[in-house]
């Protein structure tokens, strides 16, 4: 029987091992220690259960007979996945004959799962163990359970090949000209890496990562040989605190056309700060894999995707309002005029910028700002100083720039019920609860909402006088802002409502609804604590969703 008391109880502790906190440490962000016991779990939470279910195919990463890493990709029919309980995943597919981990995932064997819905950008992980192997599937037994932000993910859709695989696998140690070429083409890999203790730490076994970039972004050193940039992203550190303490690791690069892999294992090293890390814009470490082995798994699988993951459309920059001290509004229109995608309150938008020289193309997403009803589509972005992109839209992006788009995407929107809405964002989080709060006024919606938002100061909220506006036409909604550092001015004025910080318990507080559902957005470590705060007083988890960024 599942116990949400123990598993509380089981978190509590740092859900990292040693290496990991010594990168956390080394990078300065040790600060992650404070909430990620809230973001790490030792259970699935039900959203996380569904996404995996929903799930076409899985990464799987694992280690051989001889203790090496690699990453596989297992498929299935819908329903290949289930999961009977929070912390179990039944998973009806093998690795295929040939398959480097073929025959690997015997009975207490650690592996990492990554479910990664590439159209919408969506990914959650498990590590674990495998608890059960009865030849034709697994039963998996978690040990942790975290969500991961859409960055970096290139948006392709899959569709199943009406032909029976009949593929051939091959062996090597040293990269073909073709593999190299594969290799430089691609805008995706994954990559698997682990460590284990003595003890029974949860922190300790395989872990399975995303990787992605503009194609190119691993380089091909030499035929045995390759190396890429580590880019900032959840500060856990998952995969280079595995590294430190274990050296070993695998890729596996997909051949989205024709349903190949390629896998790859080897020993890494760090490059943390040598004259070539500065040259990769954007990057805060090198990673070098010296390669031990090769296996190339040709045409293996029945998913297809879209080989290029092109942009949708393109936009036209029309206005760029100013909303706070470091938060801008940009305005967009489709390049020729016609009518965008639709889009539900909530979701973002993914971008794809031309930068100059050897940047290239990079791509980010943004969540919506505006109504759904709008003839065009506002994103608001924070000046972030060490941001790349985010510099580039603030200080250069001039009206009548063109950039490219996807579709709008995601699933944090407002629930189809008549319960009571809190919404709640912190700093930029607040951006997709803008869009919802325009929905809400728009459709003339009756549901009780509290709109709590969380800042700085006074010159760091955006959207005040805005949210002021709409608030103002409808008796069912109330503002509540929350100021962690109000200037001498807001003191004076009193232009805020509270001053610390928002928890759990002050939103129980204020709204003393039982029925109502909580929508989060911001950063991890808030999401964490906030979460965690609302189930220690009394709100189910299936009244709490959030968003990240």
């Amino acid at each position: 029987m599942f116990d949400p008391d123990q598993t509380r109880a089981q978190t509590a502790a740092s859900p990292f091992h040693d290496g990991e906190r010594h990168v956390q440490a080394k990078l300065g962000d040790s600060d992650v220690q404070r909430w990620a016991s809230g973001a790490i779990r030792s259970f699935m939470p039900d959203q996380h259960r569904v996404f995996f279910e929903q799930q076409p195919f899985l990464v799987v990463s694992g280690r051989d007979g001889e203790g090496r890493p690699w990453a596989t990709l297992l498929e299935g029919g819908p329903g290949f996945v289930q999961s009977p309980e929070a912390t179990t995943l039944d998973i009806s597919a093998r690795p295929m004959t040939g398959d480097a981990l073929d025959g690997a995932f015997a009975e207490g064997a650690d592996i990492g799962l990554l479910g990664i819905e590439l159209a919408t950008r969506r990914r959650n992980r498990a590590n674990g163990r495998v608890a059960a192997n009865d030849g034709g599937g697994i039963r998996f037994a978690l040990g942790q359970s975290f969500g991961n932000c859409p960055q970096y993910i290139r948006a392709r859709k899959y569709w199943w090949s009406p032909d029976k695989p009949e593929g051939s696998a091959t062996r090597g140690a040293a990269l073909t000209e073709s593999q190299q070429a594969w290799i430089r083409a691609a805008d995706t890999f994954f990559i698997a890496s682990g460590y284990r203790g003595e003890d029974d730490n949860p922190a300790y076994g395989m872990d399975i990562s995303h990787r992605g970039g503009e194609a190119g972004f691993v380089e091909v050193l030499d035929e045995r040989t390759l190396r890429f940039p580590d880019y900032a992203g959840n500060r856990f550190y998952n995969t280079i605190g595995n590294i430190l303490k274990d050296p070993r690791v695998g890729f596996l690069f997909v051949d989205f056309a024709s349903g190949s892999l390629l896998q790859v294992t080897g020993r890494a090293s760090i490059d943390w700060d040598s004259s070539a890390v500065a040259r990769v814009p954007g990057a805060r470490q090198l990673i070098t894999l010296e390669i031990d082995e090769i296996v190339e798994l040709r045409s293996m699988l029945r998913l297809r995707w879209q080989e290029d993951a092109a942009s949708a459309r393109d936009l036209r920059l029309v206005n760029k309002v100013r909303e706070s001290a470091d938060v801008t509004s940009f305005y967009l229109e489709s390049r020729d005029g016609g009518p965008l995608s639709p889009f539900r309150a909530g979701q973002h938008l993914p971008i794809e910028l031309h930068l100059a020289g050897d940047l290239g193309k990079v791509q980010r997403s943004y969540s919506l700002s505006g109504s759904p009803a709008d003839r065009h589509y506002r994103i608001s972005v924070k000046r972030e100083p060490r941001g790349l992109v985010s510099r580039v839209l603030h200080d250069a992006l001039e009206v009548d720039s063109i950039i490219g788009s996807s579709k709008p995407a995601g699933d944090f929107v407002l629930p189809q019920d008549a319960a009571p809405l809190v919404l709640v964002g912190a700093g930029i989080g607040i951006t997709p609860l803008m869009s919802m709060l325009h929905e809400l006024v728009s459709a003339g919606d009756t549901r009780p909402v509290w709109f709590v938002q969380g800042v700085r100061d006074g010159a760091h909220h955006p959207f005040r006088q805005e949210a002021a506006r709409l608030a103002s036409t409808r008796s069912n909604i109330q503002l509540h802002s929350v100021y962690s550092q109000p200037s001498a001015i807001d003191l004076e004025k009193r232009s805020f409502d509270t001053q610390g910080r928002v928890s759990g318990k002050f939103l129980i507080d204020l709204v003393s609804q039982p029925d109502a559902r909580y929508l989060l957005c911001g950063p991890a470590g808030f999401l964490a604590e906030v979460t965690a705060d609302l189930q220690r007083h009394g709100v189910p988890e299936d009244r709490i969703s959030f968003e990240t960024f």
